[in-house]
């Protein structure tokens, strides 16, 4: 099905991926390959990909370590009739992440799932991230496309500065830049007042969470340095005031 004028398959899916808190998990059976599903809570890598933290006595772990095939169904929890909300169905492979991806993963993880703090540390949870092959996304009548992962994932390309900062940038934005947060999601993105905080920024937007409430503010163009991000995050909250007044 062709997708309808001004509708951007591309932001859609990767708003999708980077708001989404929790999902289903389809995993194939131990022993007979049966279809099993389980909800489980993620977070997103710094290319959008998801971010699962599951203990290895879990069936879907242990399905997970015999055959890697997943796929991950995320919605948009949009109030009313669920099936009129936008979701995205990801095919790819879950896989367990390296010692030098485990640090960020879950600087990133506890960002959105603060609570995970407890466990964490338990010798049997394990950080995973899908790598998704394919896309299907559902976003209303005249609005179902099939997409690549080039389409929807953020692309990282010589973004090494900008992700080493990110925890620091993250921080401080925290610290010292709550108004300017409040103001990105009012504002900018017509979101409630709260208590808006960062829980992470790559080189394409920030993620922005009140409590249940997750929005993403775009860049308006892409960055790669932290000089790039503070000079970005200037001029949005100059936006933001200006459309306060």
């Amino acid at each position: 099905m062709q997708p309808t004028p001004n509708f951007d398959p591309s932001r859609v899916a990767r708003s999708l991926l980077r708001r989404s808190r929790q999902g289903a998990l389809a995993t194939l059976m131990a022993g007979n390959g049966d279809p099993y599903c389980s909800l489980v809570n993620l977070a997103s890598a710094p290319d959008g990909s998801p971010v699962l933290l599951i203990s290895r006595l879990a069936l879907h772990t242990r399905n997970i370590l015999a055959d890697p095939r997943v796929s991950l169904m995320l919605d948009e929890r949009a109030p009313g009739d669920p099936l009129e909300g936008a979701r995205i169905m990801l095919a790819g492979l879950a896989e367990l992440a390296g010692d030098d991806q485990t640090a960020h993963l879950r600087q990133r993880y506890l960002s959105v799932h603060p609570t995970a703090e407890v466990f964490v540390n338990f010798n049997d949870f394990a950080f995973f991230r899908i790598a998704p092959k394919a896309a299907h996304l559902v976003a209303g009548f005249g609005r179902i496309v099939d997409l690549a992962p080039e389409q929807f994932l953020t692309d990282l390309t010589d973004a090494e500065a900008v992700l080493g900062a990110e925890a620091e940038a993250v921080a401080h934005m925290n610290a010292d830049h709550r108004d300017a947060l409040g103001l990105y999601a009012t504002k900018l993105l017509g979101a409630p007042a709260g208590d808006w905080r960062c829980t992470g920024c790559d080189p394409d937007g920030l993620d922005l969470q009140a409590g249940s409430l997750v929005v993403r503010l775009d860049f308006p163009r892409r960055i790669a340095t932290p000089a790039a991000l503070r000079q970005v995050l200037r001029y949005l909250a100059e936006q933001a005031r200006a459309a306060g007044n």
